[in-house]
């Protein structure tokens, strides 16, 4: 089991460091949220209600401005984009963003 352990150390040494920098953001974000998430369920439901409603509001306005919404919601946004204010025209043939002039 020796040389094993010593090629997964060689292999360790061998990742990028922007790799260890992806893992260490990973490993911070899941502390974040075991310290964030037993606060947020002792909070008020209504402030936590109106966080969540105004959070979503800004990134609802925010994809149907600059339509970079993931691809899934792209139907459901070509509904609702003609009815609030847009950055980005579509083009329906080619399904390309185009600058609105």
């Amino acid at each position: 089991m020796l040389p094993l352990a010593v090629t997964a150390l060689e292999a360790m040494r061998e990742l990028p460091k922007d790799t260890w920098l992806k893992i260490g953001v990973v490993v911070a974000a899941i502390i974040i949220v075991a310290v964030i998430v037993p606060k947020v369920f002792k909070m008020n439901k209504l402030i936590l209600g109106v966080v969540v409603f105004v959070a979503s509001s800004i990134v609802f306005f925010s994809w149907v401005s600059q339509r970079n919404e993931p691809k899934f919601l792209t139907p459901l946004l070509d509904k609702l984009a003609p009815f609030f204010s847009s950055d980005v025209v579509r083009d329906k043939k080619d399904d390309k963003k185009l600058p609105k002039h």
